[in-house]
């Protein structure tokens, strides 16, 4: 369920906000009838994302093209 509600703001009114202050918000987007697996996904989508900007401020980030080379080795078998 992964959805645009994951892109949850992380920052209001020019203040961040902190990762209890992000996962209320987050919660309180999700529809009435969310089951704890969809939340968990959600927040866990939203940490993903967090880590990844904290990676990418620290240097360790991948630029687009070495992944694109590192794509074909992640694909176990091809179907045509």
């Amino acid at each position: 369920m992964i959805g645009p509600l994951a892109t949850t703001a992380i920052v209001c009114n020019n203040n961040l906000m902190s990762n209890r202050e992000i996962a209320i918000d987050l919660i309180q987007k999700l529809p009435d009838d969310a089951s704890l697996l969809d939340i968990a996904r959600e927040i866990e989508f939203v940490a993903g994302v967090r880590e990844g900007f904290e990676q990418i401020e620290r240097g360790e980030g991948v630029p687009a093209e070495k992944v694109r080379e590192m794509i074909p080795s992640w694909i176990v078998g091809r179907c045509y």
